[in-house]
């Protein structure tokens, strides 16, 4: 199970159902009921093993979506956390559930507009009833959450990785993200993830006769020309001036 990088809200839509629920390693016995909604904030692992067809209906906010409903609120997300709640039984969420689900399957939907408002809708009662101060400070990130921000990053680094979707990784808001990372790594994070496809495309340039346009867009760069220009700006060179000495070296 990977950590989610969005807050997701579930309901229970069907028939009762025995199912397990597994929450940051722990597995939950249940049984599931029509109404029943599961709040699994940013970061959490999760994942659902029914015993047998179910209907839900899943609201993924996205964390920008969250950061504007506490602004508008005057809430310092720093300062706060909306625990995992399993198995809620809460009205107001039900109805911002089904009037988004209503909108999916209407044939004359009212649009993003309608939806997001209804997103904001759904924040902002989750950061009302939910959020709960949080229990160290702000700028601590103990070693064990870095720790996974940092083998996140060296498993993913090939993708268009979000600084929000790190800071969801840790469990921190994006801007404490940014301040301890560089004071760990000395780096900005995305010059560090820069720094890891550099040196993947240099390893993949000498160790293998893949064309430099191919292992440009395994590395994770944009095209060739953009593997070039950042490689000859890290280490003054291009992979393929670094692929033609290697030749002559070898002959």
């Amino acid at each position: 199970m990977s950590p989610r990088s969005h807050h997701s809200v579930s309901m229970h839509l069907s028939d009762p159902i025995r199912a397990t629920c597994r929450v940051d390693a722990r597995a939950i016995p249940r049984l599931q009921v029509a109404g029943d909604i599961d709040l699994l904030p940013a970061g959490t692992a999760a994942a659902w093993q029914d015993d047998g067809e179910t209907t839900m209906i899943v609201v993924d906010l996205n964390p920008a979506i969250v950061h504007s409903a506490a602004e508008s609120m005057g809430i310092d997300e720093d300062r706060i956390v909306i625990p995992a709640q399993l198995q809620l039984r809460d009205p107001q969420i039900q109805h911002i559930a089904l009037a988004l689900k209503a909108e999916l399957e209407s044939d004359d939907p009212y649009g993003r507009v309608y939806a997001e408002s209804l997103g904001i809708a759904l924040a902002s009662h989750l950061l009302r009833k939910y959020a709960m101060p949080r229990t160290r400070r702000p700028n601590d990130i103990s070693k064990r959450r870095l720790q996974r921000v940092m083998e996140y990053v060296h498993e993913h680094f090939t993708r268009d990785l979000s600084l929000m979707e790190l800071a969801s990784v840790a469990d921190v808001s994006a801007s404490h993200l940014k301040t301890v990372f560089r004071q760990t790594t000395g780096l900005p994070v995305h010059q560090y993830i820069i720094r890891l496809r550099v040196e993947y495309a240099i390893r993949l340039t000498l160790e293998s006769k893949l064309p430099l346009s191919e292992i440009a867009i395994i590395a994770g760069f944009a095209n060739q020309s953009h593997m070039a220009r950042l490689t000859r700006r890290m280490i003054g060179t291009s992979p393929g001036a670094l692929r033609g000495r290697e030749s002559l070296t070898r002959e």
